[in-house]
């Protein structure tokens, strides 16, 4: 577990709103090529479904860093994921950073 707010791993969730009837096509997207994103510096991602909205999606992630996380914004796989899955998106999305500090499933 880092041991200081300097050693925290750099965090991000956020929502995308889908339009009706695209949400399963773009999560299929989000978690085509996620192998991938572990040699990036990504120690968690996590898709996820809102129970009581049929179009909205919810990601949570934890890099190693900001710049891994950016960085990873210019793999081929997830430019490609990114170029199919906006005409699918309302356009609506939310972003919150965050420092992760630890927790299950972070490494020591």
């Amino acid at each position: 577990m880092p041991t200081s707010h300097a050693d925290a791993r750099y965090g991000l969730t956020g929502t995308m709103r889908a339009t009706p009837g695209n949400r399963d096509a773009v999560v299929a997207l989000l978690l085509r090529d996620v192998a991938e994103l572990k040699p990036a510096g990504c120690h968690l991602y996590v898709v996820g479904l809102d129970p009581e909205d049929a179009d909205l999606i919810r990601v949570t992630e934890v890099w190693d860093s900001r710049q891994a996380h950016r960085d990873s914004l210019q793999l081929p796989s997830v430019r490609a994921a990114i170029a199919e899955a906006m005409p699918m998106l309302t356009g609506e999305f939310t972003r919150t950073e965050f420092s992760a500090v630890g927790g299950l499933g972070l490494p020591e």
